[in-house]
């Protein structure tokens, strides 16, 4: 069996028909998927991506509409997210990993926009099962991927429409834990991935690059994402953020609700 798996360093680098049939894995380590994979660790009921601030907050509105509020915030639904980096004025949380603590989103819904991961999640939504993955939850990725046969998509969120080094060097730690542990799965020699340009790049820069830890930590904090957020004093995220399997989930975003939720 060969299957076909493609690593796309930009949203904006494939049309959303091309995913179809496919399982698309979306990535914005620097800090969207990292968040995600957090918050539904700490008891969160689903997450909301939103294209735009003002979406979020529409979504907020019709539910006080909804459920009357509580303290004056609406029952359920929290507002989160990011708007260069920084926490957008108004909302309950930012795109922290670690403000998404069991004591803030247990049994909550949030509504969550930030500058690059919603968006690139958003245009994936074509493909058959779209899942989220950053470096906190890389096992449970790859052990959710070689359970299936579809073609796999890597879908990069890069920043402000630029190529991430962060998401390619996570892209390239799957495509290396896939090549890896697919025996696991499927009798020897039997399967085989089919790797386009764009995966076998990143899977010698994940190899030549850091294929550890701290390795991965060097390369967080030395892109532009990870200079960024130097620049605003979280550097505990880039740490948090190259951190490898904290959380044994994987989170799944469901068209029809519209909705992020643990998978199945």
């Amino acid at each position: 069996m060969t299957r076909k798996l493609t690593v796309h360093v930009l949203p904006t680098l494939f049309e959303p028909c091309d995913l179809q049939g496919g399982i698309a894995v979306v990535i914005d380590v620097l800090r969207a998927t990292t968040t995600i994979a957090y918050a539904l660790g700490n008891g969160a009921c689903s997450i909301i991506p939103c294209e735009t601030i003002d979406a979020a907050v529409q979504l907020r509105d019709d539910a006080r509409d909804a459920t009357g509020k509580v303290n004056g915030v609406s029952a359920h639904l929290l507002l989160g997210g990011e708007r260069g980096g920084e926490p957008i004025p108004g909302f309950d949380l930012g795109n922290s990993p670690s403000e998404w603590s069991r004591d803030m989103v247990a049994n909550r819904d949030v509504a969550f926009t930030t500058t690059n991961g919603t968006k690139a999640l958003l245009r994936a939504v074509m493909a058959d099962r779209i899942i989220t993955g950053a470096f906190a939850n890389l096992q449970a990725v790859v052990t959710f991927l070689l359970s299936d046969t579809r073609p796999i998509h890597l879908v990069c969120a890069g920043t402000v429409g630029n190529v991430s080094s962060e998401d390619c060097l996570f892209a390239g730690a799957v495509v290396d834990r896939l090549l890896a542990e697919r025996r696991r799965f499927h009798a020897a020699n039997e399967a085989t991935f089919n790797l386009c340009d764009a995966a076998q790049l990143v899977l010698s820069y994940w190899q030549n690059t850091a294929n550890t830890q701290d390795g991965a930590f060097r390369v967080l904090e030395t892109g532009s994402g990870g200079r960024n957020l130097m620049r605003l004093g979280l550097e505990a995220d880039i740490r948090i953020a190259a951190t490898l399997n904290q959380v044994d989930l994987v989170p799944e975003y469901l068209p029809q609700s519209r909705r992020i939720c643990l998978t199945d």
